[in-house]
Parts: C-alpha cells; sequence; structure tokens
C-alpha cells in the first residue's frame, strides 16, 4: 500500500506541474478557456475590447498580444500601473483608463499615433508625460478628477484637439500651451483653483462651450468677449463683482442660463455688484443692452 500512495503522490504531482502558473482569478473568470482573440468586437469600422468593471488590478498579459485591438476600454478597474507595453497597440483609436487608481501614463502612450479620443478621468495622476503629445490625431482628452496641477509645453502639437476636460484638478491658472490649441471648441476647467484667466483666451477662436465654474476668478478679461463663437460660457460660483462692457457682443449666447447643460451665460451665482443682479433678472438682452449703453457714456 505504502507503494501505491507514493505512486499516487507522484502521479498527482506531475498534472499539477502541467497546470502551469495559476492565473488571476478575474483573468482566469475573463477568459473562461477561451482564446483572448474571443474577447474581440468586430464592428463595422472598429475592432474593439471592452474590460469595463472587471475588478482588474493589473492589466492581463494577453492584452498586449492583440495589436489589432482599435477600441480599448480599461475603465472601473483598480490598475494601478499601465505598462510599457501599451506602445504595441498602435492601432488605438479610443483608449478608456477611466476611474482606475492610475499614478501616472506610461511613456511609450506616444507611441499611439492613431490615437484620437483619451479618457483618463477619475486617477490618481499629478501629471501627464510629454510623451502624450507625439499623438498628433488626438481630438478628445479627458484628465478630469486627477491632481494635475501643470501641462507639458509640448502639448502646443495637440493642434488636432477639439475637446479638453480639466475640470476638477489643481490648476491655479490655465496652462500656456492651452492658448495654442486653436481648433478647442470645448475647454472644461470647472473646479480648479483658477483666480484669473489671462488675455490669452482670445486666441481659441473656435471655442463654443468654456466652463470655469466653481473657481476663485475675480474678472472676467476683456479679451474673452471677442470670442465670438461661444455659445455656452458658464462661470458661475466664482467670485465675480463685475462683467466686462463689450460682453454683449457674444451674440451666440442665447439666454441667461441656470440649468447646466443648458446653453448660454451662467453667470447669478457671483457676489455680482448692483445694480448687476437685478439687471440679469431681466434676461440677457436686458443686460446686453445696459452693458452697451455703460460703454457708450463711458
Amino acid at each position: 500500500m505504502g507503494s501505491e500512495h507514493s505512486k499516487n503522490e507522484g502521479g498527482s504531482s506531475m498534472v499539477f506541474l502541467r497546470k502551469g502558473p495559476k492565473l488571476p482569478a478575474w483573468e482566469d473568470a475573463l477568459l473562461s478557456g477561451k482564446e483572448p482573440k474571443s474577447l474581440l468586437k468586430r464592428g463595422l469600422r472598429y475592432v474593439s475590447l471592452s474590460l469595463i468593471m472587471k475588478g482588474m488590478t493589473s492589466t492581463p498579459d494577453f492584452l498586449w498580444g492583440l495589436p489589432e485591438v482599435q477600441k480599448l476600454n480599461l475603465s472601473r478597474n483598480q490598475l494601478v500601473v499601465i505598462p510599457p507595453s501599451l506602445g504595441k497597440l498602435d492601432r488605438l483609436v479610443v483608449l478608456n483608463l477611466g476611474g482606475n487608481c492610475l499614478k501616472f501614463l506610461p511613456k511609450e502612450i506616444g507611441l499611439l499615433r492613431n490615437l484620437k479620443v483619451l479618457f483618463v478621468n477619475m486617477n490618481c495622476l499629478t501629471e501627464v508625460p510629454a510623451e502624450l503629445s507625439l499623438c498628433r490625431k488626438l481630438e478628445v482628452l479627458s484628465l478630469s478628477h486627477n491632481s494635475i496641477s501643470q501641462l507639458p509645453f509640448s502639448f502646443t502639437d495637440l493642434t488636432s484637439l477639439r475637446k479638453l476636460n480639466l475640470s476638477n484638478n489643481r490648476f491655479v491658472q490655465i496652462p500656456l500651451c492651452v492658448f495654442a490649441l486653436r481648433s478647442l471648441d470645448f475647454l472644461h476647467l470647472g473646479s480648479n483653483k483658477l483666480e484669473n484667466i489671462a488675455e490669452s483666451v482670445q486666441y481659441l477662436v473656435n471655442l463654443q462651450i468654456f466652463i470655469i465654474e466653481n473657481n476663485n476668478i475675480r474678472t472676467l478679461p476683456r479679451s474673452l468677449c471677442f470670442i465670438t463663437t461661444l455659445e455656452l460660457l458658464n462661470a458661475d460660483y466664482n467670485a465675480i463683482q463685475t462683467l466686462p462692457d463689450d460682453l454683449y457682443l457674444l451674440r451666440r449666447l442665447r439666454r441667461i442660463a441656470w440649468n447646466p447643460m443648458d446653453k448660454g451665460l451662467h453667470i447669478a451665482h457671483n457676489p455680482l455688484s448692483r445694480p448687476l443682479p437685478e439687471v440679469i433678472e431681466g434676461g440677457l438682452d436686458v443686460l446686453f443692452n445696459y452693458l452697451r449703453e455703460k460703454k457708450e457714456h463711458n
């Protein structure tokens, strides 16, 4: 019996060795014995892979062997690091890393030369690699809900960027590189620590939506009034007391807006000096007429 026991013991040991290293529970659940390529969704335009809310604490190794992926969603996991292998997925057009625990992005992100949309919102970033500026096709970038206080000046090379979300960070001033992004039509800087808006804002000649709510801004610059493409200007919950006389030039602002989603001028929730609060109650036309007449008398 002793010899039989030894034989069985040895046999079970050999079976154990054939299993190889054990996969993390979430990775084993993802594959369920299937080939990684089986997770891909092939649409009319893009090859997609969604691994949203999978409880991942690290990226699965099989991911870097799928170079055909064009849309990748790794959002709402517990990822702490994205490895340099990310650079292997150079066909990526859309990358969603939102809702993780990332403290930095790998420099190899600059190898994603086809990237058009990048979400890294709701992470723990304190800086952004300069190499991201090599993604010259980038059109949409969300860095909201992080701890970023500055951007690399090389971001001036992101000339295709149309939508930039920098809200809920630690910016004390708008980074200079932002004023070089002439294609921007959406800029969100709400819930930062801004105290002023530089006159250089006038160079954002295609801006349609500009959100600067919930900061410490005291005045709006006169140059802001020359961005006649503006359809939504949200400056609520600041420390603004007066308005520039030329504000009436912003003809595409259709109304005094109260709902955060509405286009128009959001300005009422500020310590405006009298008679501005009463004037605003009359609507945008009344406000614009007041500012025009005030300018003519000065």
